[in-house]
């Protein structure tokens, strides 16, 4: 395997090309006076693997719900320099998102809650069906497409969470701490699968997490964020090739980088 190092990537490196999302001097101060993000700067180029790293607390899902829409910056700009708009001007965000919690409807089957994004556009049902049992054959659900939430564990409804995400083939995928409640064996085997799927379907993945390891492993990028009022301190380059896999995990140059994105990190929560 090729050494793998740190770097702090170039703005080419960081976003090649036209940024599918630039944010500028975005900052997020709550009704109740709580600042939790200011003045951040982070472009997301097309195919990146990009992990938000910051302790509990630091505006980490704040920024991401900003980016997806579900909230307004107080300051500063979100723009999607490659999407269309709507006839309002507004940007049409080619995205899916991915909750903390798989957020599946308990009276429906795993085929449908996939195909719940393909309903709400119109799709007819028969390409709908097709469409979600391709996705959930993908996650490696084939087979339980009629199994009901509570017929499924974790880290398979977990599974379902991401085809439904991933169903509309969106440009970018925003995940929020998806694995965090998952055991360790569970977590480690739903980022080996992640990221195959991300090698396959070449979209952006943005990934919130407060664990080091979990950055390490997944990403191209590595955001590294202060703690409240929430700020970029560190954006690096993960110069470690792909498919990573046990090889990777256990090999010295992991553990090299795992240290020195623990430093960063340290530094960034005593700022």
């Amino acid at each position: 395997m090729d050494t793998a190092f740190l770097s702090t990537p170039t703005p080419s490196h960081a976003a090649s090309g036209r940024p599918l999302v630039r944010v500028r001097g975005v900052s997020k101060q709550f009704a109740n006076g709580t600042l939790a993000v200011r003045d951040v700067d982070l472009s997301l180029g097309a195919g990146e693997f990009v992990s938000l790293l910051g302790p509990s607390g630091c505006g980490k899902s704040t920024l991401l719900r900003m980016i997806a829409g579900l909230g307004a910056p107080s300051s500063g700009t979100i723009d999607w320099p490659s999407t269309s708009h709507d006839a309002s001007g507004r940007p049409e965000r080619d995205l899916g998102f991915v909750f903390q919690d798989p957020t599946l409807m308990p009276w429906a089957s795993a085929l449908a809650n996939v195909m719940l994004p393909l309903t709400l556009k119109g799709v007819p049902r028969g390409e709908a069906e097709g469409r979600a049992a391709q996705f959930l054959a993908l996650v490696g659900l084939k087979g339980f497409e009629r199994s009901y939430p509570r017929e499924l564990s974790g880290g398979m409804r977990m599974r379902v969470s991401i085809a439904r995400g991933l169903v509309l083939k969106p440009k970018i995928l925003l995940m929020d701490e998806p694995f965090a409640a998952l055991d360790e064996i569970t977590r480690h085997r739903l980022n080996d699968d992640l990221l195959e799927l991300w090698w396959k379907e070449r979209f952006t993945a943005v990934f919130v997490t407060h664990s080091v390891f979990e950055s390490v492993y997944l990403s191209k990028r590595i955001v590294v964020m202060a703690a409240r009022p929430g700020r970029v301190m560190a954006d690096l380059a993960v110069d470690a090739p792909y498919p990573r896999d046990e090889l990777f995990r256990t090999s010295p140059e992991y553990a090299h980088l795992c240290r020195v994105v623990s430093g960063k990190l340290k530094e960034a929560i005593g700022s």
